[in-house]
Formats: structure tokens, sequence, C-alpha cells
């Protein structure tokens, strides 16, 4: 589509800005390339929208179908009664999926396009800036208008159905959009519609020559190694095993009563358990590992990360469902490079994102990741490319200011009490109540769990550390996932100061920096409580001056006498 209006750009433009409101700089030579779709002319959703909103018939159905098959063909009268269900469900959800899709509409509308004026405090019409606009609702009509400036990403996410119906869900995410309620969201596009929208939503920021070589990593399958150094390896053959159990139990087939499955517990019984409790622990890494392998493939396949202009950078990834996320460079606060324990054994590290606009906390971290698990060199270079400069040297140990040696102290004490103290007083009372079996079980325990403790005190304290370097805040702490964080000084809006009685008889404080990015805050733990506001100050400029007393300046005004 076109607008008659507009004069056509340039030949060889990529990106750029037409003539719109003063508060974005334009140019003859930055004139969007791609064919606006914004005529003012209101846009319907697909029509495929609809058989999306039927897709959650596929659990139900998949149920009976199970059903049919565990009792023969025999479908019972409870089944019935489900498919009856499910039948005025898909009457009702057809037609409210097709009032919805009615009654939903979109447009954007541009500088020229015959909607694209506004009516000024005059009266007369004035130049408008160019926005995105959708209406819904049957009974009561709400239109949400967004200016295009104040848009910060533009997502494009296809599950597997999405994909099998040749659609796409587009999402606009605005500036202040963290808790989901100022994103714009259309579904279902085409593909081809989709692309086009974005790259017209996309092409009105303030963008620049892209850089020599926009590609910052690429997917490479030799860090397919990386993918089972993670916790969900054995946590994750459970959590399937728990949901198909929950599944089987909710159409009516208890597991325990299958004949294969008492067989494999009396075999698995009268068998020498010092082979196959190794052997079953053997079975779950492997199946652990096959699944996260998977998993790993599905989530990052096609996995690019690039800038793909001066302000823009897009992650693209995904097998079955492929997502498009693309984070304006000045909502981009900073990043946080992950190390969890196994991975860290591994020698690897993960990246994430540190920006605003990306939904609330469950869609930030979804979006946010920059960098599979992969090489930690590669990470580090990854975090560096994300922030167009290096990642910041005090990310290693030796460059951070340490943390009081009473911080250890505090570590290996909440070890202690909750972990090796609890577990061995069960087992101590219930060898005194039933067997001493159960009582040297309990000093084993007690042993191997106090030097785990104090292992893991140790490591958890040696990796605490702040600083800064440059414009950016450098904070690292945590054992089971060490998190490394560069953010952008000038990005903190306030801070806020958190003890306990523990705390604050050991003279320590957490420090809480708050953005509007991310997590919103991000935590450095025990800090020196006299050492922690002047490091604030420092760290943030203009947040804490007024509320500090330093030497030699009284604490308070001398008293005024009255005459």
């Amino acid at each position: 589509m076109s607008t008659p209006h507009e004069p056509s750009a340039p030949a060889g433009a990529d990106h750029g800005i037409p003539d719109m409101a003063p508060a974005v700089p334009t140019t003859p030579s930055t004139a969007p390339s791609t064919t606006p779709s914004g005529t003012g002319r209101w846009q319907r959703l697909d029509p495929r929208t609809l058989l999306v909103h039927c897709g959650w018939m596929a659990a139900p159905l998949g149920s009976l179908a199970l059903t049919a098959l565990a009792t023969g063909g025999r479908i019972t009268a409870k089944a019935w009664i489900t498919l009856a269900a499910i039948a005025a469900s898909f009457a009702v959800v057809t037609a409210i999926g097709l009032i919805r899709w009615a009654r939903t509409e979109f447009r954007v509308t541009l500088p020229g396009s015959p909607d694209g004026t506004e009516r000024g405090a005059s009266g007369g019409h004035g130049h408008a800036s160019p926005t995105l606009e959708v209406r819904s609702g049957l009974l009561t009509r709400r239109l949400r208008s967004v200016p295009l400036h104040r848009i910060r990403t533009v997502d494009l996410t296809a599950s597997p159905l999405h994909r099998l119906l040749g659609v796409t869900v587009l999402r606009a995410g605005t500036a202040g959009s963290g808790d989901g309620r100022s994103e714009l969201s259309l579904e279902a596009l085409t593909v081809v519609d989709a692309e086009r929208l974005r790259a017209e939503l996309l092409a009105y920021a303030d963008a620049e020559g892209t850089a020599n070589d926009p590609v910052v990593a690429r997917i490479s399958w030799r860090w397919l190694r990386y993918a089972p150094l993670t916790f969900w390896v054995i946590g994750g053959v459970f959590v399937v095993a728990g949901s198909v159990y929950r599944v089987l139990d909710g159409i009516g087939i208890e597991p325990w009563k299958l004949g294969f499955v008492q067989r494999a517990f009396t075999e698995f019984g009268a068998s020498a358990l010092w082979l196959t409790v190794p052997a079953a622990l053997l079975a779950v890494l492997a199946l652990g590992s096959v699944g996260a392998v998977a998993l790993y493939v599905e989530n990052w396949f096609n996995y690019c990360l690039e800038w793909t202009d001066a302000r823009t950078l897009r992650v693209r990834r995904g097998l079955f469902t492929t997502r498009s996320v693309t984070i304006e460079r000045a909502r981009l606060r900073g990043v946080l490079l992950r190390e969890p324990l196994l991975l860290r054994a591994g020698g690897g590290a993960l990246v994430r994102a540190v920006a605003g606009g990306l939904g609330n906390r469950e869609e930030n971290r979804k979006r946010s990741g920059l960098l599979p698990p992969a090489p930690r060199p590669e990470a580090l270079r990854v975090a560096g490319g994300a922030l167009r400069s290096p990642f910041p040297a005090g990310a290693s140990p030796a460059a951070l200011t340490p943390h009081p040696r009473i911080a250890l102290r505090r570590r290996r004490v909440r070890g202690l009490l909750w972990a090796v103290l609890p577990g061995t007083a069960v087992l101590a009372g219930l060898g005194a109540a039933f067997t001493p079996v159960l009582l040297h079980c309990a000093w084993v325990y007690a042993v191997i769990t106090t030097a785990l403790v104090l292992w893991l005190a140790r490591d958890a304290y040696r990796n605490l550390g702040h600083g800064t370097e440059g414009p950016y805040l450098v904070a690292r702490s945590g054992t089971f996932s060490r998190d490394t964080l560069a953010l952008q000084r000038e990005a903190i809006a306030a801070w806020t100061f958190s003890t306990s009685p523990f705390t604050r008889r050991a003279g320590l404080v957490a420090l809480t920096a708050a953005v509007a990015a991310g997590e919103d805050g991000y935590r450095i733990p025990d800090l020196a409580a006299a050492e922690a506001p002047a490091f604030a100050a420092m760290a943030a400029p203009g947040i804490l001056e007024e509320f500090l007393a330093y030497p030699g300046t009284p604490d308070h005004l001398p008293e005024q006498r009255l005459p």
C-alpha cells in the first residue's frame, strides 16, 4: 500500500524517517524505503485468526483420544459429557472469536495520509505525528493510539499452530510498557504483512547508518555441549514425568496400576540396589541431556543477533516457535552475564539484555535472551557487541571491590542452619525412634552437607563484588547462578537500602538500584553499611547527596531564638 500524498523513497535508501513532527529530525535522504501500510484506512486481522483461537481444543481432544486408546475404544458416559462440553465451548469460542475479529481493526496514520492530521487548540488542523491505532470491543469500543516514535520494540512470535497457518503475532512495546499494559498486540497477521508493518514501525526510529559488520553472533552447533549443563537436566525429567502423570490421572488412568509400571518397580526392588540406583541415575541424566539438547535446538535454531541499523538490535531464533525480538539502543540499559554453577564449571555463560519495553517480568525473561549457553569468551564478546563497547574489565574478580569478611560468615551460618541442621535432626530423630541405621545416615549426611555448605559459602563470598567503570555500574553475586551486571549509571533512577536485624548487627546493607528496564531493580547484597551511601552517591550522582552528612558539617541547623 502507498500514500498518495507522500513522495516515494529515493533509490538505495535502507532506513530513514519521512517528514514528521519536529521531535524527530528528518532529511530528504532518510525517507523510508518500505512501502507504507498506513494510508489511514482501517484494516482487519487475517481471518485465520479464528483458527488460532480454536487451537485450545487440541488438549481435550487429545485426552479423549488417549482415553479411547487406553480403554480399547470404549468411551464412558463421562467422556461423552466431556465431548459435549467441548462442542459447546467450541461454538461459544468461535462466536467470540468471530466477533472479536470483526470488531478489531488497526491502522498506521502518517503525515499526509487522509487521517494523518489532527485539530489544534484553535480549531485548525495541525501536522500530526505518525501513530499506530488499534480499536476493538463490541459493547464498549476501545481505541488505543501510540505515536510511532514511542515504540521501542516490535516482536514477531509464531507458535507451531501459527506457522502451520502461515500467520504470526506482532507485539509493539512502547516506553513504559514494562507492566504489559502499554503493549499493543495484533493476532494474527500474515508473515508478509507483519514483516512489512514491523519494518515500517521501526523505520520511524532515529536511525543512523549501520556498522561495517552489523551481525554480532550466529548459532554455532558446537555450543550444544553446553545444553546439558543446567539444573533442568535432572529437574526437567521429573517435571515432564509429573506432567504426564497429571494428564493420565485427569483422563482416568492411574499410572501406578499399569502392568508394566508394577513389573518395573518389582524388578527394581528385587535387584541389587548398588547397581540399580546408579543405573537409574544414569538413565535420568541421559534422558535429561537428550531433552536439554532438544530444547536448546528448538529455542535457538537459526539464532542470529544483529544490529539492523545503528539504533536497533534484533534477536532471531526458534525452530517450531519462532521469535524475533527488536530492542532500541536507547532502551538498552546494560547486559547481564549469567553463569549457572554447572555451566560455569564447563566454562560457559549466557547473556541477557537489561532493556525497557520488553513487557512484564515473565515476558522480559522470555525476550531478553541475547545469547544461549556458549563459551564464556564468546559471551564476553557478545556482551560487548550489544553494548557497542568492550564489556567492562571490572567484570573480572580482581578488579571489583570485595565485600566485608563478615559476609562469608553469614553465608556459612545460613547454610548450616537451613541445610545441615534440619536434615541431620530429622534423620537422627527417625533413627532414635525406629532403626539405628538412620543414625549412621544422620552423621554421614551432616559430614557431607557441612563440607558442601562451606565450599558453596566460600564460592558465594568470592563472587561478591561491585565497582564502577566508565559509564557502567558493575556488580557480581551468586553461586548457583553467578550474575555479572554491567548497568548504565545514568539509567539508575533510585536506590533502596535494605537491612534486617542480623545484617544491622553485622554492619551490612543490601543496595538495590532501581531502573526502568529489565527486572526493575538489581541488588548488591552485603555491602559495608558505612561505605554503601558513598558508593551509591558516586555511582549515580544527584540522588542521595541531599541525604548525606559529610565530616565537618552540622547534622542539624542551629536553633533560632525569637526576639
